[in-house]
């Protein structure tokens, strides 16, 4: 993919600024924009304020009615362009990705491409038929249709800034709601400013998107607003407990998709070197800052050993630095807060038992890849969120002690199951209740047309991906009947 020769951001209406159908001046003044990897000041944005929201939210849910009114066919023309730009743009788009996100190129890269497989995925769904004749006892026709919700809320984080966000903002724009986006204000650029930019392009009449990039206090207002019916949130389940307690007060739908401590189950029959490989990817791609991260790795105590020890030498191969300037395989953590959190969860680790067997160390933002091994089922790494790049590896001895760590604390986002007996790789998943399941694979994996989402406290369950997941989260059921001439009543 190449860029086009105007680039999409030289030009900086946005700069300082947020998208309330255009780039105006925030209520909360401006925020810097910082490379992790450096430190350094890459440009400002808006700080969205409760006072935004409302003006956006008003200025919403005018535009949705005229939105919703337009022929499928073009929503579905703006959606196809916009899977264009994402394409055309890439280059641009992938620079900003690693420098305030901290991506290396290749996650980058995935990340752009899903965003205009969304979009045309998205851009399918406007055309999906929308409702059924139903059965009726009375002489009248009778029928269910699909309706938009109205104005829809999306919070998405700092991780995968671009694909969190378009996967619930282009089928909600394709099923004919406005859209009010409130990015992760350590994102704002690739996870909000490039969507306004891209849709404006694209030619979405303004109004019907809004980015407003803001603190948790700009998230609770949007969840808040009378006119913004249903919040689509991505992020911790801490903060996900706090937008579904929020809703559920002015009794909006929700749709969580929160965190994860999945577990990655290597059989005493794997190819431990196929396993160790995609065991690595799965707990350190994006220094592990995945919701789907491999946050367990329980081995059978029979290959436990050599297992550890081929993830460990893959570890000390990998590169850390920055992703800007060097051919590196992770890139800094977001933040200093983040980083001392992972590293508080190896020291607890290790003082509760675990060994140390590499990593456990960084420099700055940079934390290298860590192995942890003979970890305790109770410690902090094995029933946890890490969210940082460490395998914490368990051993068990039997299928049932396996599937016992697997099912233990509250999440249930992913797995992984590698065994060259794939129908008892299934056997064994269907024990073990999470939304994801991959055979002879880690736990990292997404596309456009599948559904996605956890139970537990990874989630709400199915609300992303996919035209069936797409339709039930972003629009209405209503019933309509008609009849040739008003019935007889005995009144």
């Amino acid at each position: 993919m190449t860029a086009m020769s105007t680039a999409l951001l030289s030009e900086s209406p946005w700069e300082g600024r947020v998208l309330l159908g255009d780039w105006v001046p925030a209520h909360g003044g401006t925020a810097r924009v910082i490379e992790p990897a450096t430190g350094s000041t890459l440009g400002s944005v808006g700080q969205a304020t409760a006072e935004d929201v409302r003006i956006a939210a008003q200025t919403a849910a005018g535009a949705q009615r005229d939105w919703a009114a337009a022929p499928y066919v073009e929503r579905a023309a703006v959606l196809r362009r916009a899977g264009d730009l994402w394409q055309r743009h890439s280059a641009e788009i992938a620079r900003w990705l690693v420098r305030e996100a901290g991506s290396v190129p290749a996650k980058a890269e995935l990340e752009i491409a899903q965003a205009a497989q969304e979009c045309y995925e998205a851009s399918a769904v406007a055309a999906v038929p929308n409702g059924e004749v139903l059965p009726s006892q009375q002489p009248r026709l009778s029928f269910a249709q699909r309706m938009p919700v109205g104005v829809v809320g999306v919070i998405a984080p700092y991780n995968f800034p671009i694909t969190l966000a378009i996967r619930a903002v282009a089928p909600a724009l394709a099923l004919g709601n406005a859209v009010i986006l409130k990015p992760d204000p350590r994102t704002a650029v690739s996870g909000g400013v490039v969507l306004g930019m891209i849709f404006a392009a694209a030619g979405l009449p303004p109004g019907v998107l809004s980015v407003l990039p803001g603190d948790a206090d700009t998230g609770i207002a949007l969840v808040e607003d009378p006119d913004v019916p249903v919040i689509a949130f991505t992020g911790s389940t801490r903060a996900g407990r706090a937008v579904a307690t929020a809703a559920a007060r002015k009794l909006k739908r929700t749709h969580l998709e929160l965190g994860g401590n999945s577990a990655f189950i290597v059989l005493e029959d794997a190819d431990v070197e196929a396993a160790a490989t995609a065991g690595a990817f799965g707990s350190w791609f994006h220094a592990g800052q995945i919701c789907m991260a491999a946050g367990r790795h329980l081995v059978h105590r029979s290959i436990s050993a050599q297992y550890t020890a081929l993830l460990a030498a893959k570890a000390e191969k990998l590169r850390v630095g920055d992703p800007a300037t060097d051919p590196v395989d992770l890139g800094p953590l977001i933040d200093a807060r983040q980083r001392d959190a992972v590293h508080r969860f190896v020291s607890d680790t290790v003082a509760a038992g675990a060994t140390l067997v590499t990593g456990g160390v960084h420099d700055g933002l940079f934390y290298r890849p860590t192995v942890l091994a003979d970890v305790p089922p109770d410690s902090p790494a094995a029933t946890s969120e890490i969210f940082g790049p460490v395998a914490p590896v368990l051993s068990y001895s039997t299928v049932d002690e396996a599937v016992a760590i697997a099912r233990a604390g509250e999440y249930g986002l992913a797995l992984g199951i590698v065994t060259r007996d794939v129908m008892r790789g299934l056997e064994i998943a269907d024990r073990i209740p999470t939304g994801l399941v991959h055979i002879n694979d880690q736990t990292v994996n997404d596309e456009a047309v599948v559904p996605f989402g956890g139970i537990g406290d990874s989630g709400t369950g199915t609300r992303h991906g996919g035209h069936r997941a797409n339709i039930e989260a972003f629009t209405e059921t209503r019933w309509t009947t008609l009849r040739s001439s008003p019935p007889t009543y005995p009144y």
